[in-house]
């Protein structure tokens, strides 16, 4: 080998490396969990804004509260139901984040992943209140969450192969991950029934109440196939 394919080499070699070493480069955590409980407040915020909208119409027609009521019931029903699921997104996050000390360049993409479809689901929200439920239009708005639970879940196998970026205990990680695998697979039972039996539609999502009971016998199941 030549000098200079020696030198070109080592070049290479000695970018893989800083590459490497700026992508697992730690950074305190405080920044980033102030700046997705702002993203992720925005987001609850973003939900009411069609609402608002049609008030605001309602009121330069004349029209009474009790017609507007009956007129925009579903989509009251698919700002309640969002609303609380992006709750129920934030506080698995922010529990998953409460122990977290410090964040690496791919935590940060994997956790920009999973803001992305949390601020995604205000757009597919006003899709479903206010549009008829086609296939298209469930497999959006339940896809949404499916892809919300994905993207939480990689953060929780993340911060399992790197301890050194939090004091999660391995008993809370493994039950953590269990309660996701639990989200993920109700989600996408949700979204399956919701588009075989359209007379059902989004109360399929009711399942998610099984959550609990579902996450605790993966947990009874998983140290049985581990062993």
């Amino acid at each position: 080998m030549s000098d200079d394919e020696t030198t070109d080499a080592e070049r290479g070699g000695d970018a893989s490396s800083r590459a490497e070493r700026t992508a697992m480069q730690r950074f305190t955590a405080e920044r980033a969990k102030a700046f997705i409980d702002a993203v992720v407040a925005i987001a609850m915020t973003l939900l009411i804004l069609p609402l608002m909208e049609s008030v605001s119409d309602a009121a330069g027609a004349e029209e009474t509260a009790w017609p507007w009521l009956g007129d925009h019931v579903y989509q009251l029903i698919s700002f309640a139901l969002s609303f609380v699921i992006i709750a129920m997104f934030w506080i698995r996050h922010h529990r998953l984040f409460a122990e977290v000390t410090h964040v690496t360049v791919p935590l940060l993409w994997l956790t920009i992943g999973w803001l992305l479809t949390i601020v995604w689901l205000p757009v597919a929200t006003a899709m479903s209140g206010e549009m008829s439920t086609e296939p298209i239009v469930v497999i959006v708005y339940i896809g949404s969450m499916v892809a919300t639970s994905i993207a939480l879940l990689a953060q929780r196998l993340y911060l399992r192969a790197h301890p050194q970026l939090h004091a999660i205990s391995s008993v809370a990680l493994r039950a953590g991950l269990n309660a996701d695998v639990a989200l993920v697979l109700l989600f996408a039972v949700a979204l399956a029934v919701a588009l075989l039996a359209p007379a059902i539609g989004y109360t399929s999502l009711f399942l998610l109440l099984l959550a609990g009971p579902f996450a605790g016998l993966l947990g009874r199941i998983a140290p049985r196939s581990s062993s």
